[in-house]
């Protein structure tokens, strides 16, 4: 079983519009909800390729009474999130079809309690011990100490399980420091991390800070990967145009069903690469287009190294 770690799941909301143009109305011409959040898209897609999942984290009043109804029609998924007083937020997607762009709105999370928190971090130490891998995504809701996913992979490591951080800012730098087996920064929060703007320096900067890998995503041109294994660099064999919502969870869910079937590196990232493609063709976050991936992965382009013996 994999485990995906979702602090602050959201009901993921698409609305489709023919041409979003500031201070007017619009007719919308589709409504899409799902349950979000980075880890449960990440579940989603990890389901899609077979492979038995469960979903914890945060859950809370009529909009997340909404995400767990979501999630009874997922095959694959199992649900153990964590009941808190607080409303789960919503995230608002507007897809404009004329143009290929998506807007996105993300409302704030729940506060939770400290009391809350405790009964998380129980049921999270549970769960992994049955787990073979667990990804923790996205941001903290108020009440979650920023430290929080510091100590989320150190119980992990402690039980030999390996761990995959996929977060930014304050809560990226100080789960780093914890030594996660991967993290998966886009650009602009690896120059944050470290303070380097050149993505191939800064991702040596982030394996220097604890990470034992570090695979990077520049959007439509792939995946830069540095591991103990080797360097490389996975691209697709040509860009796409669609939703790119979700297309970074994809990614989580590529590397992690790598990890697990134990693929070599190049594999692993030629399929990161084709499930991100795919995901932007699909409609929302947490779908990929299966025909399109199974046509792109065996031609994603994957250049590098393996480290010397």
């Amino acid at each position: 079983m994999i485990l995906t770690v979702t602090l602050n799941t959201a009901l993921d909301i698409t609305y489709r519009v023919r041409g979003l143009r500031p201070h007017t109305s619009h007719r919308v011409t589709e409504v899409i909800e799902r349950p979000g959040g980075k880890g449960l898209n990440v579940a989603r897609v990890l389901a899609a390729l077979g492979h038995e999942v469960t979903v914890t984290g945060f859950v809370g009043g009529a909009t997340g009474r909404a995400v767990q109804d979501g999630l009874t029609h997922t095959p694959g998924v199992v649900d153990a999130l964590v009941p808190v007083a607080g409303a789960t937020r919503r995230t608002i997607a507007v897809a404009d079809t004329a143009s290929g762009d998506t807007t996105q709105l993300n409302e704030p999370g729940p506060s939770i309690a400290p009391a809350e928190w405790s009964a998380f971090q129980e049921a999270y130490e549970d769960l992994l011990r049955s787990a073979s891998a667990v990804a923790l995504c996205g941001s903290l809701p108020p009440g979650v100490p920023v430290g929080a996913y510091a100590g989320l992979v150190r119980v992990a490591r402690s039980l030999a399980v390996p761990v995959l951080l996929d977060t930014s800012g304050e809560p990226l730098r100080r789960g780093v420091a914890a030594r996660p087996d991967i993290v998966k920064p886009n650009a602009d929060e690896l120059a944050e991390l470290t303070g380097a703007h050149e993505v191939s320096q800064a991702t040596r900067d982030a394996r220097r800070r604890g990470a034992h890998a570090v695979v990077a995503s520049l959007g439509a041109e792939g995946l830069l990967a540095r591991t103990p294994d080797g360097d490389w660099r996975a691209a697709p064999p040509r860009r796409v145009r669609g939703n790119p919502t979700g297309a970074g969870d994809s990614v989580v869910a590529g590397l992690l069903s790598g990890l697990v079937e134990r693929l070599p590196w190049p594999e692993r990232l030629a399929r990161a690469v084709a499930l991100s493609a795919a995901t932007v063709l699909a409609p929302v976050a947490g779908e990929f287009d299966r025909p399109a991936y199974e046509e792109l992965v065996g031609r994603v382009s994957v250049t590098g190294e393996t480290a010397a013996a």
